[in-house]
């Protein structure tokens, strides 16, 4: 029987990982799925994205899914990017840099 005294001290919370957390974003290999959550303030309903590296799950912003798509068009064989977060809260900006 595990206490909560054991559970506790091997207990990690979890942390809500994003795609700027990886340092090389692979195109063609992460697979991404929609996920739904709900606001705090509002209950409401909302629909997001996450891509799924070594079963972790990386929340990809709108934003830098925009991004992406308008880089493949101008760079369809474009393998890998490095997504960069500034700033925090409303004020946050993501900038997606083609590598490969």
């Amino acid at each position: 029987m595990v206490t909560i005294k054991d559970f506790a001290k091997e207990y990690e919370p979890k942390k809500t990982r994003i795609i700027t957390d990886l340092e090389i974003v692979n195109l063609s290999t992460v697979p991404v799925e929609e996920r739904e959550g709900r606001d705090k303030d509002t209950g409401k309903p909302y629909k997001y994205n996450v891509g799924i590296v070594d079963n972790e799950e990386y929340r990809i912003p709108d934003t830098v899914m925009k991004d992406i798509k308008t880089i493949l068009e101008a760079k369809p064989n474009l393998k890998t990017v490095k997504v960069i977060k500034k700033g925090q809260g409303m004020g946050t900006t993501y900038t997606v840099i083609p590598l490969e």
